[in-house]
Order: C-alpha cells, then sequence, then structure tokens
C-alpha cells in the first residue's frame, strides 16, 4: 500500500475510474471537499504516478470486433525477440504480458470472426506455437485494487 494514499485519495480514485471525464467540480461534491482540494489532490496523484493516464472504454463490438480471445504464445527457440516485436505489430493485439511458465506471452487478441482469427495466428505460425481461447465473457472486467 502507498503510504501517501489515504481514505479521500482512494474515493477520488474510485469516482475517477468510474468516470475520469467527470468534472472536478463535481468530483469534489461526490467526495465532499472543496474544488481546489480536489484539484490539488489529483494534481499530487498524477505527478507521484498513481495516476498515469486518462481513457476512454470503448465497446468493442461496436467497432467492428465482437469476439475477443487469449492467445499464448510459446516462441519458437531463439526467435522470442521476434515473436514479442510482431505482437507490437499487431493491431489485433490489444494487449499482451509477458509471463512466467511454459508460454512466454499472454496476448488479448480483438477479431472480427472465427476466421480472423486464423489470419492473426497465421503471421505467429514459423516462430511460435500458439494456443487460443475464445472469451465468452469478462465476468470481472477490469478494475481497482483495493485501495484501503
Amino acid at each position: 500500500m502507498n503510504p501517501s494514499i489515504d481514505a479521500l485519495d482512494a474515493r477520488i480514485l474510485a469516482t475517477l475510474a468510474t468516470d475520469g471525464r467527470l468534472p472536478l467540480s463535481e468530483l469534489a461534491r461526490r467526495v465532499g471537499l472543496s474544488s481546489p482540494s480536489v484539484t490539488d489532490r489529483v494534481r499530487r496523484l498524477e505527478s507521484d504516478g498513481v495516476i498515469r493516464r486518462y481513457a476512454a472504454q470503448l465497446d468493442l463490438a461496436s467497432l467492428g470486433y465482437p469476439l475477443m480471445a487469449l492467445v499464448r504464445l510459446r516462441p519458437v527457440p531463439g526467435r522470442l525477440r521476434e515473436v514479442e516485436a510482431l505482437l507490437q505489430r499487431t493491431p489485433e493485439c490489444i494487449e499482451c504480458d509477458k509471463v512466467t511458465g511454459e508460454d512466454c506471452f499472454v496476448a488479448r487478441v480483438v477479431l472480427r470472426s472465427v476466421q480472423h482469427l486464423d489470419e492473426v495466428l497465421e503471421g505467429f505460425a514459423d516462430i511460435a506455437e500458439t494456443n487460443s481461447a475464445l472469451i465468452k465473457s469478462t465476468p470481472v472486467a477490469l478494475r481497482l485494487p483495493p485501495l484501503r
């Protein structure tokens, strides 16, 4: 736990996580502080690196990507950096973690169809073994960890 995060900071972070476009005056009202106090706290949280960025949460299906898959990749010996570079260049890969265990990468890939998955994976055929799973639902969406 970051000792500089108090209960008010935790409320500010939770509120901003729900709506990052909230005007500071409304944020202040919701957390029970004055606008100048909330502004100072938000600026401190930003300068301390606690808040790194603000982002829009997009409806991927509305953008033409009704499917998502988790793809585990195990590079062929000597091809790890090549696999990582290809993952970075693959626009359908919206998130990727380098992990421990038998697989080196776990990527989240957005797709227009199951055939699209085959097309994306084809690019990795010579440099990595892949194992994919279509995501049916997300019972726990990205959320804040316990702050206090």
